[in-house]
């Protein structure tokens, strides 16, 4: 059975902030977001939004339906991506053995090195 106070508390945690800074954020109490991390209330869909928002995660994921964490690409440029999305594919589909990096993988390490120079020298 899906444990949505175990997810609520383990993202709460991920991003560093205490019941009571977590609480007001959403302008509720220490005890009432602990209760919601004890399972013992449900957040109201508002506060679950609000959640949602502040960890960057879908209602789904919050809620159970979806398991899949998400990645925010807000913020990134078209070309960069592309590229995060090229990495993920050669992340799900390793290549059979080989010594070294693949001519892919040797491209997308090339990008990304221009990409973080360009930041760099900025």
């Amino acid at each position: 059975m899906f444990d949505m106070g175990l997810r609520i508390r383990e993202l709460r945690e991920q991003h560093k902030l205490s019941q009571e800074q977590l609480g007001r954020r959403v302008d509720r109490s220490k005890s009432v977001i602990s209760s919601y991390e004890n399972n013992i209330k449900i957040p109201p869909l508002s506060i679950l939004t609000q959640f949602a928002v502040i960890f960057n995660v879908s209602l789904d994921y919050l809620t159970g339906i979806d398991k899949n964490e998400m990645l925010s690409l807000q913020g990134l440029s078209p070309a960069q991506k592309e590229l995060l999305q090229s990495i993920v594919w050669e992340m799900k589909n390793p290549q059979k053995q080989y010594d070294g990096l693949t001519s892919s993988q040797q491209k997308i390490l090339g990008e990304l090195m221009k990409d973080f120079s360009k930041n760099i020298s900025h």
